[in-house]
């Protein structure tokens, strides 16, 4: 049997970091037993729909390089397909037109609520007979279609996580609405169990691989394979992504777009590489690290867990660092130059650019990161309270003075930084003042603060910028 699986998302919101996992054991899988991995845009919501949503979710799919197989699907295109399988139930009588009002549908959920029982519908319309039906139709009341729930069968299939599973028929709440509201002549706008159905048997999907949240839907989906004669996929149900309290995550707890966690200056590889980990337990030997086609080789749905996966922003920020710390400073400094442009900040050249980046780039968690790490050298810093206080200190200000005459007498471009250890080390000669003193003083000068990256490669930037004597004056000021 070929392996083809499906990602089958609504455009009616940004690409979520659960479709987006559920995107990648798909994909994974696919790729695990040589299968395809295809798209289908669920687009029948036109009231929800939207064309940007569309477009953040592909782009967000190709940004985290899980590419498709064949030509995407578009559910629209396929409503008479729909509206043909939704015929073809009536005609046999697995299906029937409920006249029901959505007034009379309240008020018996409102009766049901009262006596303590579940929210259902009665099939009350399932056995009208032509008088009956007429009657309503003389009334002017439309009708959805519902497809025919034996409750008393049982639905039983064998999940690729979860194992045996059983649902019955009378947990279902009662027969299923398969089209909207419409005109008695007419076919409404199919819905979706219905749409999914015909889809994945048309684009002969063998597996089913999708959250818990369906395991409902997947009963009576079922059931519509067989009253169709259409042959049922496998079946495969992820557990779902929660927040710290172990409640779904959700839109509340903050970040849960792709695209969010791409402006927060993430890469695609740590995403997706922590993405797989958030369900699967990787097999024993494997490191946490690893690549999209590494993980693809050991992939099985044997190690995916069946209870849901916290979200762990440390795990997260620790990949992402491990990611960005192994990027060569060309490709580091071609990630960020975007965000420096942005800011309005001016390049010197692509060398200087790059030894940038191989200066700040250990330290960095996130792209953004580079933002903040690298803001004093295009923008004069403000004085923190510990640079404020070196610059007090004894010595400080005619060790400052002392380089400004250096400087000024040996003028140095900030390319050789052996010249700059020449320069401490004549201040040193002719002032008599500790090296130690001489080189927080010049931290503080211009950085404004003790902390930072290697002075020397620090200095050297700014110098290529004639940025450090002016900075020096200034605290002399």
């Amino acid at each position: 049997m070929t392996v083809r699986v499906r990602l089958a998302p609504s455009p009616t919101g940004t690409l979520h970091i659960g479709t987006a996992r559920t995107a990648l054991f798909n994909w994974l899988f696919a790729k695990k037993n040589a299968g395809k991995f295809l798209l289908r845009i669920e687009d029948t919501d036109k009231e929800r729909s939207s064309p940007k949503f569309l477009e953040n979710i592909l782009e967000g799919l190709k940004w985290l390089n899980l590419d498709w197989d064949e030509q995407l699907t578009i559910q629209s295109s396929r409503i008479e397909e729909h509206k043909k399988a939704i015929k073809t139930l009536l005609k046999r009588g697995l299906a029937y037109r409920c006249y029901a009002t959505d007034n009379e549908l309240e008020e018996m959920r409102k009766s049901q609520k009262l006596q303590g029982k579940p929210p259902r519908y009665d099939n009350r319309c399932r056995d009208l007979n032509e008088a009956e039906e007429k009657k309503y139709i003389s009334e002017g009341r439309s009708s959805v279609i519902r497809f025919r729930i034996d409750e008393s069968q049982s639905i039983e299939w064998d999940d690729l996580i979860r194992g045996a599973m059983t649902w019955s028929g009378q947990d279902l709440g009662g027969d299923m609405v398969i089209s909207r509201r419409t005109n008695n002549s007419e076919i409404g706008e199919p819905l979706y169990n219905l749409a999914v159905v015909i889809d994945d048997a048309a684009m002969e999907i063998s597996h089913v691989i999708r959250g818990e949240d369906h395991i409902a839907n997947t009963a009576k989906q079922i059931l519509l394979y067989e009253a169709l004669g259409l042959k049922t996929p496998k079946f495969a149900h992820t557990p779902l992504i929660l927040n710290s309290e172990g409640k779904k995550l959700s839109k509340r707890d903050g970040v849960t777009s792709i695209s969010d966690f791409k402006e927060m200056g993430y890469t695609s590889e740590s995403l997706t590489n922590y993405m797989a980990l958030l369900g699967w337990s990787i097999p024993e030997g494997m490191n946490e690290r690893f690549t999209l086609q590494e993980a693809s080789k050991l992939f099985s749905f044997n190690k995916v867990n069946k209870s849901g996966a916290k979200f762990d922003w440390d795990k997260l920020n620790w990949l992402n660092s491990q990611v960005i710390h192994e990027l060569p400073p060309e490709k580091l400094f071609k990630s960020v130059e975007p965000l420096l442009i942005k800011n309005g900040w001016k390049i010197p050249s692509q060398k200087w650019g790059n030894d940038l980046s191989t200066l700040i780039g250990p330290s960095l968690v996130t792209f953004n990161d580079f933002l903040k790490e690298a803001k004093p050298f295009f923008e004069e810093p403000s004085l923190q309270e510990d640079g404020a206080n070196q610059l007090q200190a004894t010595g400080a200000k005619e060790a400052i003075s002392a380089l400004i005459n250096e400087l000024e007498e040996n003028p140095w471009n900030g390319e050789d930084l052996n010249k700059a250890k020449d320069l401490i080390q004549n201040t040193f000669s002719k002032t008599k003042i500790k090296k130690g003193v001489i080189m927080k003083s010049l931290r503080a000068a211009l950085l404004g603060n003790l902390k930072g990256p290697d002075l020397i490669s620090t200095w050297g930037l700014l110098a290529q910028m004639s940025k450090d004597i002016n900075r020096l004056k200034k605290c002399l000021d």
